[in-house]
């Protein structure tokens, strides 16, 4: 077992654009005093697609140091290209990471049968467990129910990262015996309640505690206690929609405090306006005084 909430890490950059690895392994270590069962590097939120293969090497070490036996390392390691999925699947486990996440190919637009090949070539690149990162949003293409019964087939597919909000699928994928997370922040509770394990979130970067009391209340069977702390957590899902990720999480952790720098292009900075909003949504949290404009 991964653990229940796995944080999908952001990359701190310096000033020149560097990875800052002193910043991430602190990073690593604040998640996971904080929440966090687990740290997810090189994902989509820590801008993946823009860096080199030493930097997600260098990623996965600085996790394990900063972590230690705390907390799982997950690795992403999934492109659209099967080929190099492969080779960053073998780099990951020869870096000693614990599990990878393998995101459904994007832009290609592979048929059905095509994304079950993906995965039947990527899997036996490792021993590691392999966790399927369905996300119709960014890849375009959903993994149908019935493509889910044939990765469930692939013996070290063991659990599937599901940015689907449809709970029909969802079900389907814990009927299947694959555990189940959410991979949209809003998805954690609803997933739990149909008999997911947990999510990969974003929004645990700053409110990790409440997530997992979130979780922990209700396996103490207190739903209703549960699902009011999902609702006092609002304001964290509307953080995430106010600009495409990492933009505005990576804002909000230099807001309070957390140097992780900028981020790398095609990606900007926040606006002046996405700023304001996103500390709007931290005050709403208490995690930042109310500013007080004279």
């Amino acid at each position: 077992m991964l653990g229940e909430i796995l944080t999908a890490t952001v990359t701190p950059l310096d000033a020149d654009g560097r990875v800052d690895y002193d910043s991430y392994r602190e990073l690593c270590g604040f998640l996971v005093d904080n929440g966090s069962d687990g740290v997810v590097v090189n994902g989509t939120t820590g801008e993946a697609s823009t860096l080199s293969e030493d930097e997600r090497t260098g990623l996965i070490r600085a996790a394990l140091e900063a972590v230690g036996d705390r907390a799982t390392v997950v690795a992403g390691t999934g492109t659209n290209s099967t080929a190099h999925s492969i080779e960053l699947t073998a780099q990951a486990q020869e870096a000693g990471a614990h599990a990878v996440l393998v995101v459904t190919p994007y832009y290609n637009k592979p048929p059905q049968r095509g994304i079950v090949a993906h995965f039947e070539a990527v899997a036996p690149a490792t021993d590691l467990p392999v966790i399927a990162y369905n996300i119709p949003g960014r890849c375009v293409i959903n993994i149908e129910p019935e493509t889910m019964t044939e990765l469930a087939r692939i013996p070290n597919v063991e659990a599937v990262k599901q940015s689907n909000a449809d709970l029909d699928q969802a079900r389907h994928i814990v009927e299947l015996g694959l555990d189940l997370y959410a991979g949209d922040d809003n998805l954690v509770l609803p997933f739990v309640e149909l008999g997911g394990l947990g999510g990969i979130c974003v929004h645990t970067h700053v409110v990790g505690p409440q997530v997992k009391e979130m979780i922990q209340r209700f396996r103490a069977g207190d739903v209703e206690a549960a699902r009011q702390l999902d609702d006092e957590l609002a304001a964290a899902y509307e953080l995430i929609g106010v600009v495409t990720g990492p933009i505005q999480i990576k804002a909000a952790l230099n807001l309070l405090g957390h140097d992780v720098g900028g981020v790398r292009l095609p990606l900007v900075e926040a606006t002046e306006d996405e700023v304001a909003q996103i500390r709007s949504c931290l005050e709403r949290l208490r995690l930042l005084e109310p500013s007080r404009v004279a």
